[in-house]
């Protein structure tokens, strides 16, 4: 398999769930303004969308969004329990996760990196996320994962765009729960392997 990444981009999930896997994988870096591959590719080619995270099979295969190749690689190997069994209540409890971190705390980041964003709208973008991170406080209060069963594919998901409060002036002081789950996954040896190579590729 190939993963089509940027550093730092929500391509940063999958490649922690790939390396929490032990599956095997090629990273192909993608520059995300010129969409062109480290390999010399043009990358609409492969994903006409443009963006990261792009998954190719050995077949060939494409499959794009996050959420969606988080799961399909975490099917890839149930028995390391990063996804709950298909059909069961608990997957869908999974599904409800990845499509909140999705749309209410990724999306919502879209602004904050827009130089061309007013203040006052930027604030308001804050001031929303600020919302949602006591929303998941409050889960994570009570337990160390989303999913009552334990470390799941949503986590790396979560903490991949947790990490994007360093880059856009976000304090997370007020939510100390955030700043302990923070502190546990990057405890973990597949986060610390994963950040290692994207900040090799930066250099290379």
């Amino acid at each position: 398999m190939k993963l089509y990444f940027a550093p730092g981009a929500c391509s940063f999930s999958p490649h922690i769930v790939l390396r929490e896997l032990g599956l095997p994988f090629d990273l192909v870096k993608v520059d995300l303004r010129s969409k062109a591959t480290s390999d010399g590719r043009d990358f609409r080619a492969i994903n006409p969308k443009g963006y990261v995270p792009t998954l190719e099979l050995d077949d060939g295969r494409i499959l794009t969004e996050g959420p969606a190749i988080v799961q399909y690689l975490a099917d890839r190997k149930p028995e390391a329990g990063l996804a709950p069994a298909n059909g069961s209540f608990e997957r869908y409890q999974l599904q409800e996760w990845l499509n909140f971190i999705s749309t209410e705390i990724h999306k919502q980041f879209s602004p904050l990196f827009n130089p061309a964003t007013p203040d006052a709208v930027k604030q308001q973008q804050i001031e929303k996320l600020g919302g949602r991170f006591t929303e998941v406080s409050a889960v994570l209060g009570k337990q160390d994962c989303l999913l009552a069963g334990g470390y799941s594919v949503a986590d790396a998901y979560l903490y991949t765009v947790l990490v994007w409060t360093r880059f856009v002036g976000i304090d997370l002081a007020p939510w100390p729960v955030l700043v302990r789950y923070m502190q546990r996954m990057e405890a973990r040896p597949a986060v610390q392997a994963a950040q290692a190579a994207e900040q090799g590729t930066k250099k290379a």
